[in-house]
């Protein structure tokens, strides 16, 4: 009985595989080669397109920030021993540093409290004060979107200051701002860290008006990063002066009692020897209390300044690296570069095409 050797027919077997495949690509390519004249008018028409794209496409503004976060973290801890004393007060002269951490600034930027307070800071463009939203509407063309709407076309957003605060907007200003809101941090903000092992971060904005895209830069940094170190301080803020007013407290107390002794002393100028009582019993009591609120004091104000160091130990720096200035860096495609981007996609589309139709037709002849 004779029977093939296995290694011969898996031989065969690939060569006529690579046969087979080596045939396949030639009639691939006589088939695209047979036409080279649609590939070559679709190629023309899509550089056409291209080259339209890139003529009518605006140009887009870039305003870039960095800058660096140093966080001094817990100033209490760096205190040691000493913050022991405060709590003889009932003071906490540290820990008011641990409601952001690390990397939280980064989403700042994008939340939506930062970015509606910073549409609604007014600006000088031109001459004139105007509102980033305000320019914003200007820049898309959004008034001319809303002449059919009377509603939309009239409606006006004021400088957002201490008299303001968006609860006092209509719902729909309120569905305007948080529309505008959303598209801005989807397509015109992006912050983040260019190397993730340093503290360096960088603030983007990217839009289509120059005067709007530096403003906004400049002012986003300016209200989140203000956000952030008043946030991180907040509490110690409030100890400092919490003590500044206990400190205040009982110095007028201890001036008071020493007043109170010098008065009670002038008031009895010939008094009796006999009727010393009068003098002596309110001098002591005065001088008493003086004396107790001068240890008192003495310990307050140890406590202030140590509040005072551990306020300045939890401030993180943030020093501004560069910042934007005008001529911003233009992203604009090139006439040249439409071209060849539009043609090389329409060809790929139309091979991509025809490659389809040819396995479509294999496969019809196969069944």
């Amino acid at each position: 009985m004779n029977s093939e050797d296995p290694n011969k027919q898996s031989i065969n077997s690939d060569e006529i595989s690579l046969k087979q495949l080596f045939f396949n690509l030639r009639d691939w390519c006589n088939y695209l080669l047979s036409k080279w004249v649609i590939i070559v008018l679709i190629g023309g028409l899509g550089g056409i397109l291209g080259f339209t794209y890139a003529f009518f496409k605006k140009p887009m503004y870039t305003a870039t920030t960095t800058f660096v976060l140093e966080d001094a973290g817990n100033g209490a801890s760096a205190l040691g021993s000493l913050g022991g004393l405060a709590s003889m007060v009932g003071i906490d002269v540290g820990g008011g540093g641990g409601i952001f951490q690390g990397d939280n600034i980064l989403e700042l930027y994008k939340s939506r409290t930062m970015i509606a307070r910073t549409l609604l800071t007014e600006i000088d463009y031109l001459g004139k004060k105007q509102l980033l939203i305000d320019r914003y509407i200007d820049m898309n063309g959004l008034r001319d979107k809303w002449k059919g709407k009377p509603e939309l076309n009239l409606i006006r957003f004021k400088k957002l200051d201490s008299g303001l605060s968006e609860s006092n907007f209509t719902r729909l200003q309120d569905s305007i701002l948080l529309a505008i809101v959303k598209e801005i941090g989807e397509k015109y903000l992006v912050v983040g860290k260019p190397d993730k092992k340093l503290s360096i971060i960088k603030a983007e904005v990217r839009a289509l008006d120059e005067i709007f895209a530096k403003d906004f830069n400049d002012q986003i940094v300016k209200n989140v990063n203000d956000f952030y170190v008043q946030t991180k301080t907040k509490k110690s803020i409030e100890n400092v002066e919490i003590l500044q007013e206990k400190v205040d407290s009982v110095r007028s107390v201890m001036d008071g009692a020493i007043n109170k002794a010098a008065a009670v002393s002038d008031a009895t100028p010939n008094l009796n020897v006999t009727r010393q009582i009068q003098r002596i019993a309110p001098i002591q009591r005065s001088q008493f209390n003086a004396e107790t609120n001068k240890a008192i004091l003495a310990e307050l104000v140890k406590n202030l300044e140590l509040s005072k160091i551990s306020l300045h130990k939890e401030t993180p720096l943030i020093q501004i690296i560069d910042s934007p200035i005008f001529p911003l860096t233009i992203d604009k495609m090139g006439r040249m570069k439409g071209i060849a981007l539009g043609a090389i996609l329409a060809v790929f589309v139309v091979i991509s095409f025809f490659t389809l139709r040819l396995i479509f037709k294999h496969i019809l002849k196969e069944n």
